[in-house]
């Protein structure tokens, strides 16, 4: 019985309709920049394996310090107790996030970094006596699974089995070329007729939507029209965090800065789930009281567990090496160089680059859906040649891993431009 078989007689998997999607490829081993399945066919890792691996499958350094971890002290609660690799972890981060973030909070997962967000923000104006009870999110957001995260994202498939069941969130556009004014005009109605809590936003890319890109100009007005109305901003870095945008966040590209950040993903060098959201220390005041009802009362069972801490730490240390640092630019670069060309085939309506994130968009004949025909035959094709690409409805994205190679980005580009001929 192979693998395949075994998985359809156990497992349920994410984002899949069972009766009808494919069995799934069985993933035996992984080095760098490729996987291998139990046929022993290759693949090119185009995607990161969901944005998470930035340093390549079984990096030898992040696993070292996994396993110098695990011999030391595997675990522990973090309820009433610390540990040397959390408060590092702390240290670390405050040297890479903007200025005014002071306190840290560990969960599991980008969903929960969000969830703990949405939450201390509801509860920042509850302890202060006010009544502010609306969320602002984009058009199109994602930003997890969770109740609290699968409300503020705007992705109806996802979400639609749970309408009526949602904490109250107001959406304004994206502010995309052309839609600035509209998303700022739309921004500043919802907080004069709603009593807003916090706005939560994917900076400068929206990753689930189809990476739809818009300017740090735009994203910094927003902020100060938040900010000049007392209304908590909340940067959902879980895709766009540590190196994918070109700078180590993407709130690095903004002179406005967020109340919270939201890590996840690539935090720990897509070895161990772990999750952080960040907080202003103005914000960790208001839940600093006598009060015991106050208190952030939230918590999950692996909370800052010391070996994911470690494999943070090597994720920090890596993103920060000169050679790391030059792959971030080489990347971009030869996307630039694929962009320019590509753009003037008569296949692709849009294309467009931030960083390590490429993306395109392949023209179309009436709507195609999130999990559409046009998708699942791109989809194929790429599995086919060897390529890990998951389009988003007719859009293609490449998002790889730092350490792939000129000849590995190549042969991506290569079969992208003969799935556009081929659709």
């Amino acid at each position: 019985m192979t693998l395949t078989e075994k998985d359809s007689q156990y497992l349920w998997h994410p984002y899949t309709q069972h009766k009808t999607a494919q069995l799934p490829i069985a993933i035996t081993r992984g080095e760098g920049a490729l996987l291998w399945d139990e046929n022993n066919k290759e693949y090119i890792d185009a995607i990161a394996s969901w944005w998470v691996n930035p340093f390549g499958h079984s990096n030898r350094f992040i696993a070292d310090r996994i396993y110098k971890q695990l011999t030391t002290l595997e675990h522990v609660l973090f309820g009433g107790f610390t540990h040397e690799p959390a408060i590092k972890v702390a240290e670390q981060l405050m040297k890479l996030l903007p200025k005014n973030q002071q306190k840290i909070f560990f969960s599991d997962n980008g969903s929960t970094s969000v969830e703990v967000a949405i939450k201390v923000a509801l509860q920042y104006f509850y302890n202060k006596g006010e009544k502010r009870t609306t969320i602002i999110a984009f058009e199109d957001a994602f930003h997890g699974d969770t109740f609290a995260a699968m409300a503020a994202s705007g992705i109806s498939f996802y979400t639609q089995a749970f309408q009526g069941m949602f904490i109250d969130v107001v959406r304004i556009p994206v502010p995309v070329k052309g839609k600035e004014q509209l998303s700022f005009d739309t921004l500043r109605k919802v907080i004069q007729e709603h009593d807003c809590a916090a706005f939560i936003f994917e900076p400068l890319v929206q990753g689930a939507a189809g990476m739809v890109m818009y300017e740090a100009e735009a994203l910094d007005q927003l902020i100060q029209i938040c900010r000049d109305n007392n209304v908590l901003t909340i940067a959902d870095e879980v895709m766009t965090g540590f190196g994918k945008t070109g700078k180590t966040f993407a709130m690095d590209y903004c002179p406005n800065v967020p109340d919270m950040m939201c890590l996840s993903k690539a935090l720990t060098g897509g070895t161990i789930p772990m999750a952080i959201t960040t907080f202003t220390q103005e914000i960790f005041e208001a839940f600093y009281d006598e009060d015991i009802n106050k208190a952030l009362f939230h918590g999950h069972t692996f909370t800052a567990n010391p070996t994911g801490c470690a494999a943070a730490l090597a994720s920090f240390e890596l993103l920060q090496t000169p050679e790391m640092q030059a792959n971030l630019v080489r990347i971009n670069q030869r996307h630039l160089g694929f962009q320019e060309y590509i753009k003037k085939h008569s296949k692709v309506t849009t294309t467009r680059v931030l960083g390590t994130i490429f993306a395109l968009e392949i023209k179309k004949e009436g709507e195609e859906s999130y999990y559409g025909t046009m998708r699942t035959k791109l989809y194929n094709f790429f599995i086919e040649n060897g390529i890990i690409i998951r389009p988003v409805g007719n859009i293609v994205y490449i998002l790889p891993p730092y350490i792939i190679t000129d000849e590995q980005l190549q042969k991506i580009y290569t079969v992208v431009e003969k799935a556009i001929e081929m659709v």
